[in-house]
């Protein structure tokens, strides 16, 4: 049976909700976020990757990364900053601010979720947002990050968005002005949903001749070639293989692949088989010999030496690496 291959790269990779902000804000106003360096240890200590999101739940505001131009939002609208870039959030474009610091970061993250925050004056209230962070694995290979643009704006702001998102609209504003018992959980598992929503979204919009993993996976053969590699990466796979399952020849098929994904489909899967293996050493739980079958590897030692020359360290060296702290950092 074939696999959901964007499904299977999100499992693989840890997506995790991390931390999520209840933002009122009254003009003239301005926020700057700083870099995913100062803010991913205080937010997750331990974690590879930074993505930030703003949804906006009530009026309109401006939102763009550090001298990019500014990106109009409002009620109903998402926007994700994929790559955890410094960005600005302000009432009219152009504006700056210090960047809020990391101690200060850490310091709200050690409250109760959700943590509110005032930007602005006295005035009245011109924006409401549900703003937060997720974390991921980028290392040994995470061809989903490899693959989306820095930003992406989605959503209905007629209101009139009946999925996943303006859902996760609904819910968060109610679970950020309720506060209620398990909100904190709710709004972690909320914020994957919406990301993956964000995400498909995304996907469905690429143009015809938008190349790149994620256009693979919209192509019926290249699409079909990654869900079953995923399905079965410890399989002993050949492009022959593949081929006649997904009905194209060898060569077709292999230069389909490579056009569409940026690489040939046995090197994709060699990737994908140390990402797999990557996690599972994280756990700590499993040995090395153990790993290297569950991949597909008949020895310990063909395994390591692949291992090492894909990913630059030895297995051993990194089931040392920190991993993710899920419990709430202190300061």
């Amino acid at each position: 049976m074939a696999a959901d291959a964007l499904s299977d790269v999100l499992k693989t990779v840890r997506l995790t909700g991390a931390a999520f902000f209840d933002v009122v804000c009254k003009a003239p106003w301005v926020a700057e976020q700083p870099t995913r360096e100062m803010v991913l240890p205080k937010i997750l200590p331990g974690a590879e990757h930074l993505i930030a999101y703003h949804v906006v739940t009530e009026g309109r505001c401006f939102a763009n990364i550090i001298g990019e131009e500014p990106i109009a939002l409002e009620a109903g609208e998402v926007i994700v900053f994929t790559k955890g870039d410094p960005h600005v959030m302000s009432s009219s474009p152009g504006m700056r601010a210090d960047p809020v610091a990391a101690e200060a970061i850490a310091a709200i993250a050690a409250g109760r979720l959700p943590f509110f925050v005032n930007y602005g004056g006295d005035g009245p209230i011109s924006t409401k947002a549900v703003c937060g962070f997720l974390a991921c694995d980028a290392q040994p290979f995470n061809p989903l990050l490899d693959n989306l643009p820095p930003v992406i704006k989605v959503g209905d702001p007629r209101g009139g968005d009946a999925g996943w998102l303006g859902q996760f609209i609904r819910v968060a504003r109610m679970e950020s002005a309720d506060k209620r018992a398990g909100g904190e959980s709710i709004l972690a598992r909320l914020s994957e949903l919406m990301f993956i929503e964000v995400v498909r979204r995304h996907l469905e919009a690429l143009p015809p001749e938008q190349a790149g993993w994620l256009a693979g996976l919209r192509d019926p053969f290249v699409g079909k070639a990654l869900s079953l590699m995923h399905a079965s990466p410890a399989r002993d796979w050949t492009i022959e293989e593949l081929g006649k399952d997904v009905g194209l020849s060898r060569s077709v098929l292999a230069e389909r692949f490579a056009d569409l994904v940026g690489m040939p489909p046995m090197q994709y899967l060699a990737k994908w088989r140390m990402q797999i293996a990557s996690g599972l050493l994280s756990g700590g739980n499993v040995n090395i010999a153990t790993v290297a079958a569950e991949i597909g590897y008949a020895s310990e030692a063909a395994f390591s030496r692949a291992f090492k020359k894909m990913v630059g360290v030895p297995p051993s060296a990194w089931r040392r690496r920190p991993g993710p702290d899920v419990s709430r950092p202190t300061s």
